[in-house]
């Protein structure tokens, strides 16, 4: 009874260590178990992007946030007498008008910052503003029944971040230099500026107002503008190699190069939803929603390539265990569960190598180190595991293509899922060409 019982343990035994189908059901349950511990990868460059994201705030906190500029706004404060219960009450309003013309012109030049280990990107600009307001009594007739308070008139140029002020502002007003003082008198259009009065509008010649300023900002990342003009012209170059031109407009004409980037922008009244001139706190949402700009960004950055290059793991992994297990079926090699886990494990070091390098370095230089790590790694293991020259250098092969196609799909951004699909298809046609004539029921028979 012992000895039949003993001898159905062991043919059960030499059962599973016999059985392709069960090898290669315990293979892909190794594979998903592995995608545990690239989970706690994928958790640790959210971390790491995380602690980034907190430098880049402290850093343009400390520097300068994002500028967003617009104006000058024109503001002359209008009343009329009103009969409301039968008394007579004084009702205020405030008109804005836009100018007629309104010339930009930007030099951003960036700096890099350093927080720890990280990059954050900062500029230095110089803006000149030039423009003029037109025929102001065309749109001032349409107000009847208003007293027009001259004297109270005044200018407000939305700067976002005050901080980033670096020289006075003096605003030339049709000949005239206007000292300006921080803070906006029209909150609900601009809620963080400067303001000038004192424009004598009374007085002057109301045809024509012609004006001109120059701003000197330090900012982060983003640079932006409203087309406030009838029509709006604006130029702006930097040495910043990687502009991202973002919000309701772009550019006519652009030129982007290692050097830098030269734009050019050209928009007209008729682009844009909203008038002219107004009274009261009316077309601010429509306003704010015409911003345009450039943002200064650091191409695709080490996170988001490491992330990247996880999506990639499983097929990495699945390649690595199906090259062993070729190497079983061919050369009837055994190569233990324990070890494809051990090697399993050893890609999965690759990630946490290529995060902390990357830190340290730029991405393609840890990429080649890391690869190079492991692929040693699982190359010298490999080497003891299957005895043979031959069947290692195969091996590491595979593995050293395999991280050469992931670096190339990342790297090609606009094409990877292109150039993925057509590596995937090409990897599934090699394997069923290799395994084209093998009699895998014979193969379980038969295997010693």
């Amino acid at each position: 009874m012992e000895t039949q019982e003993k001898s159905i343990i062991e043919n059960v035994g030499q059962f599973i260590r016999k059985s392709v189908t069960l090898k290669l059901l315990s293979i892909f349950v190794l594979m998903l178990l592995l995608m545990i511990p690239m989970e706690f990868v994928r958790s640790l460059i959210y971390e790491r992007e995380t602690y980034r994201q907190t430098a880049i705030a402290e850093v343009s906190n400390e520097w300068a946030n994002e500028q967003h500029l617009y104006g000058p706004v024109l503001t002359i404060p209008i009343q009329k007498q009103v009969i409301i219960d039968d008394k007579a009450k004084i009702v205020r309003e405030q008109v804005h008008l836009l100018p007629s013309l309104l010339n930009i012109e930007g030099n951003i030049e960036p700096k890099s910052l350093k927080r720890g280990i990280y990059e954050v990107v900062v500029y230095d600009s110089k803006i000149s503003f030039t423009g003029s307001y037109k025929g102001i009594q065309k749109y001032l007739k349409e107000l009847k029944g208003y007293e027009l308070l001259w004297d109270e008139a005044f200018l407000t140029v939305n700067i976002s971040d005050l901080r980033g002020i670096k020289d006075k502002v003096q605003i030339n007003w049709n000949g005239r230099e206007i000292y300006v003082e921080p803070g906006s008198r029209i909150p609900a259009l601009i809620g963080s500026g400067v303001t000038a009065d004192n424009l004598n509008l009374g007085v002057s010649d109301t045809s024509m107002l012609n004006f001109s300023f120059d701003l000197h900002l330090h900012g982060s990342r983003y640079l932006g503008f409203l087309p406030m003009g009838k029509e709006t012209n604006v130029k702006l170059s930097s040495t910043w190699p990687d502009p991202s031109f973002t919000g309701s407009f772009l550019p006519d004409d652009r030129t982007v190069t290692k050097n830098g980037f030269n734009a050019f922008y050209k928009i007209l009244e008729l682009n844009r939803n909203y008038p002219q001139f107004w009274i009261g706190d009316m077309n601010i949402e429509n306003i704010r929603e015409s911003d345009f700009g450039v943002n200064l960004l650091l191409p695709m950055n080490d996170y988001q390539k490491s992330t990247r290059s996880v999506k990639y793991a499983l097929l990495a992994i699945a390649l690595t265990f199906l090259t062993f297990f070729l190497v079983e079926i061919f050369n009837r090699k055994k190569v233990h569960p324990f070890q494809y886990i051990l090697i399993g494990l050893a890609m999965c070091m690759f990630y946490t190598l290529l995060i902390s390098i990357s830190e340290h370095t730029n991405f393609d230089i840890a990429y080649l180190i890391s690869s190079l790590s492991v692929i040693t790694l699982i190359g010298l293991y490999a080497k003891a595991i299957l005895e043979s020259i031959k069947q290692t250098i195969v091996f590491v092969g595979v593995m050293a293509l395999t991280y050469l196609f992931v670096y190339i799909t990342i790297q090609l951004q606009d094409y990877a899922l292109l150039i993925g699909s057509l590596g995937l298809t090409s990897i599934l046609a090699l394997t069923m060409y290799i395994t084209r004539k093998i009699n895998w029921y014979d193969l379980s028979a038969v295997r010693d």
